[in-house]
């Protein structure tokens, strides 16, 4: 029985790779009446008697999974998000953040087209960067035009799983031709219609660029925090995560109980006003999302 990790899902095929090469394979039918569906980045074992004919026969644990889009054992999440077409979202950015972060998956953030913006925009997104870099992030700025900001990622994909994630039309794959140009992954422009951008890549597939592994995926489909309890939520907040711990009441949402060590250190401005508002709007998403369940 032999080894290897999955590294594209396509059709039905999974596409299995080790140091013998790459196999097509389907999944046993045991799998479906077991409930486990074998995802991109899997380390899987199987079997093959030639390299298009091949079944996988488990799966084995992961530290973590992403359902949508599908992919297990991530590192790392390069989290794309353009300064214009479509415009830079401090709101989404958190919601990404949450899901990240609840997933146990260290993010990189990437703020890409600034050569597009003015100086007055420009001098926000130096803010924004601050602020995030004052929490503990990553943080870079990229031009499509400028070939030596985009090479600024690859000493951070070196030795790593990573997930390229982000709304469409931010230049996720743009981005990954410039990292490696013999990749020659579609690419479309933002659709004036629909104010976003075509959507062009259909399945998630591991890329050997820069000494690592990295995934372009069709992005999220779902930013909802279905799993997510409201006494976890500030887990995910970073600058909120320790404070935690010194509020009187164990559970503490933060909202509207006394004592609340995380809403004295928000009054004292030591948490940013739009990351604490955020989390009041993802905390009542998700009383709300329990009352419907």
């Amino acid at each position: 029985m032999a080894e290897g990790k999955i590294i594209k899902a396509l059709s039905g095929y999974y596409y299995v790779k080790n140091e013998d090469g790459l196999f097509q394979c389907r999944a046993r039918g045991n799998f479906r009446k077991r409930k486990i569906k074998p995802l991109v980045g899997d380390e899987v074992q199987f079997e093959a008697e030639n390299r298009t004919d091949g079944y996988i026969l488990d799966v084995s644990e992961r530290k973590n999974e992403l359902i949508r889009p599908p992919i297990a054992n991530i590192d790392q999440a390069i989290l794309v998000f353009s300064a214009l077409e479509p415009d830079f979202s401090l709101l989404l950015l958190d919601r990404f953040l949450v899901h990240i972060e609840a997933n146990a998956i260290k993010p990189l953030l990437v703020i890409s087209k600034v050569d597009l913006v003015d100086a007055e925009l420009l001098a926000s997104l130096h803010t924004y960067k601050s602020l995030y870099e004052s929490i503990g992030y990553t943080v870079l700025f990229a031009s499509m035009n400028e070939k030596s900001d985009i090479n600024d990622l690859k000493p951070f994909l070196e030795g790593q799983m990573s997930v390229v994630a982000g709304q469409s039309g931010v230049g996720k794959s743009s981005l990954l031709n410039v990292l490696d140009p013999n990749l020659d992954i579609e690419t479309n422009e933002i659709s004036s219609h629909l104010g976003r951008g075509k959507h062009t890549t259909t399945h998630v597939e591991l890329l050997p660029i820069a000494d690592g592994l990295v995934a372009d995926t069709p992005g999220f489909s779902s930013l909802d925090f279905v799993d997510i309890l409201p006494e976890e939520l500030s887990l995910y907040f970073l600058e909120m995560k320790e404070l935690s711990t010194e509020c009187k009441f164990r559970g503490c949402t933060h909202s509207s109980e006394p004592h609340c060590a995380v809403k004295k250190a928000y009054e004292k401005g030591e948490i940013a006003q739009s990351r604490f508002e955020h989390y009041l709007q993802f905390l009542d998403e998700i009383k709300n999302q329990k009352k419907r369940y």
